[in-house]
Order: structure tokens, then sequence, then C-alpha cells
């Protein structure tokens, strides 16, 4: 199946970057990257979930780029970037930090964005000397840093071992997804998404999940099954803000309220009634709003951090 099966038309059709490149992590893996938008702008960089692609963040892009310069990559093993026989959070952590080098001057400030897989990525790096050297300001969009199998709701039954036996099952299942049929897209809506997601954000997210390998797909579970970066979440000192769905069955909300409690800088938090897992792709316009006001708020629109520090984001939709 197709590495890139996105959909080709429409608001959530990826936008052409204005440059391709390679970074190339600590163990030798190559990541596929893209910028969009104006050279000497005020940066974004855009992590993606668990098998997703760039083409994840088209509407977030497309808005974005008329005045920020936006940096997004495919993680190793998804998209244009080739699998690595290493799949670890610390390799999670390399791969962002190769990503920053190649994409940013040093001591250039840029806020940084991640959901679910793409979100822990953020907290496995936050201790690290060039995540602290780039990061302005950080998002986190429907993502947890631990217990992800157990507090995860696709299976409907209540919490405990078989619950989370099944959980786990489902999730790292090694069969091919294939061709994205009305029954497929049925199941990924109600896996990832809200009841009320449109047929057309739904078909987006169905290519984009559906193009993921599958060796691709069981290894990261793997790794998302046994993930605790609770520790991360502590050392995430930049100002964080926080987006979560209440239909969220691969994150629920618990996550996000636990974030909240631990972060040593949230500046606020976003629960959308409602909606499930994509949030980004199901409120594009919230999204994006909240990236742009951690840029206007920690930047100064030239790359340096702003100083703002106390500043707040407004809490709701």
């Amino acid at each position: 199946m197709s590495r890139l099966m996105h959909v080709a038309h429409g608001a959530y059709a990826p936008p052409a970057p204005a440059r391709e490149l390679t970074a190339v992590s600590a163990d030798g893996a190559r990541l596929h990257v893209e910028v969009h938008g104006p050279k000497n702008a005020p940066p974004v960089v855009l992590a993606h979930g668990w098998t997703c692609s760039t083409a994840f963040w088209a509407a977030q892009i497309r808005d974005l780029a008329a005045d920020h310069r936006v940096i997004a990559y495919d993680q190793r093993g998804h998209g244009r970037s080739p699998a690595s026989a290493t799949c670890t959070t610390e390799a999670l952590a390399d791969d962002l930090e190769a990503v920053l080098a190649a994409t940013l001057a040093p001591g250039e400030k840029a806020v940084l964005v991640g959901h679910s897989m793409g979100g822990m990525t953020l907290m496995a790096a936050s201790a690290r000397a060039r995540f602290r050297e780039h990061a302005a300001a950080a998002l986190l969009c429907s993502t947890g840093s631990s217990r992800l199998v157990a507090e995860a709701r696709v299976v409907p039954l209540r919490a405990g071992r078989l619950r989370t036996r099944l959980t786990k099952s489902v999730l790292g299942s090694r069969a091919p997804l294939g061709p994205v049929t009305p029954l497929a897209r049925r199941i990924l809506k109600y896996a990832t998404m809200g009841p009320g997601s449109s047929p057309g954000m739904v078909e987006a997210c169905a290519r984009i999940v559906h193009a993921c390998p599958r060796n691709v797909r069981h290894a990261w579970s793997v790794v998302l099954d046994l993930v605790d970066l609770d520790h991360g979440v502590r050392e995430l000192k930049v100002p964080t803000a926080v987006v979560v769905g209440t239909a969220d069955r691969l994150t629920p909300v618990v996550h996000a309220r636990a974030l909240v409690a631990a972060l040593p800088n949230c500046v606020g938090v976003t629960e959308l009634t409602g909606l499930g897992h994509m949030t980004p792709v199901e409120a594009p316009e919230l999204v994006t709003s909240r990236i742009r006001e951690l840029v206007v708020t920690y930047m100064d629109g030239t790359g340096s951090a702003g100083s703002a520090e106390s500043a707040q984001i407004k809490e709701g939709a």
C-alpha cells in the first residue's frame, strides 16, 4: 500500500512545502522534513502522532504558513521517513533534536506542537539541551504520559485487566488495515474521532492512518504500551498549553487533566466537548488559534523568546 495516500483536494489536502530536507538522527535514522511559509517568519514545529504523517497537519500548515515558518516532519517509519530498527521514546527525542538542529539557527526559538505520540516526543525531549535551546512554548494535543493502554476506552468494557488485555491486542495488531472502505471509515471514526466528525475529516484521517506500514504500526504500539514519561512532563518547563477532546477514546481526558496538574508551567487547558482523539483535524481552527496565541505571547515575532513569561492562555474553546 502506498505510503502517501492522503486526500488530494480540499481543506485536508497537504499543501506543497517551500522546501524539503532530510534530518539525520543520532543513530543515523533519516527523517523527512518539510518547511512551509516565509523564511524569516516566527517558526512553529509540528510533531505528528502514531500512524500519521506530515499530512495530518494540513489545515494548520495551510493557515499558519501565511505568516509563520512551519516545520513539519515524519516520525521514523511514518510518511516518507524510512523505518528504523530502533523504536523508543529516546529515539523520538533524538529525532526531534535532529529536526531542530537542521531547521533552526543556534538559539532560535520556536513554538513546538505535538499530537498524541508527537506530544510524547516533546515530553521525551524536554530535558534535552537542544530542546531547551529552541523551545519558546509548547502545545500538547490529545496525549498522555503513561498508562495509555490501561486508560484507553477503545474497547467498550469496564476498566480492568480484561479491557487492558483486549485493548493491547487491538492496538498492537499486525493485521493489514487494507483499503479505505466504508467499514474501515466507521471503525476509525469510532476509535479515534468524535461522533460529529464530518465525512471529509474521517476520510482524511483514514487515508493517513491506513498508509502507515503495519510493521511500523505494531512496533510503535509496543512502545506506547510501556511508555512512562511522567518525568518528562515535570521537565517540560516552557509555557505549555493542553488541548483534549472529551470523547477521546485513545487518550481520554483523564490524561490531559493529569498533565495540567503535573506541568511546571501550564498556561491553559481546552476541553473540546464531543471531540475525539484527532483534535487538529476535528477542530482545526481552534488548534491553530492556540498555536498563534503561543507565538504572540511567548515570541517576539523574530524567533526570539518574548517577554510575557507570566501571560496565560484562556481556558475553554
